[in-house]
């Protein structure tokens, strides 16, 4: 495990959020691989990534069994998580019919390492 700095700890153990459109990954669109932060696993290709417009990274598929969806504690919304170390992704949006795949994993870029 990578030993995460105080920002880092609260958005990947504490489930904060980053501002929007301030995160390293936003616009980039380098080829690669995003892996999480905290446990160096693979997360997304860079070839589901896509500018959704909203601030933050958005992919419209993960790596098969990478990210897990869990309900968030209010209900209203649905949480990604490292399916190997638990560490907070972000949400993923269903039905917003913006790709062909109809999912928006909203990341935060602190949760990520792109290689």
């Amino acid at each position: 495990m990578r030993t995460l700095t105080a920002e880092e700890k609260n958005v990947i153990l504490n489930k904060g959020t980053e501002y929007p459109f301030t995160g390293k990954y936003d616009k980039f669109y380098e080829n690669g691989i995003y892996f999480c932060k905290q446990c160096d696993e693979p997360l997304f290709s860079s070839d589901s990534k896509f500018n959704s417009g909203s601030g933050w990274p958005s992919f419209d598929d993960s790596i098969k069994d990478k990210v897990s969806e869990v309900l968030d504690k209010d209900g209203m919304r649905i949480e990604i998580i490292c399916s190997n170390c638990k560490a907070h992704l972000g949400h993923i949006f269903k039905g917003e019919n913006i790709t062909n795949k109809n999912a928006r994993f909203c990341v935060n870029s602190i949760s990520l390492i792109h290689k």
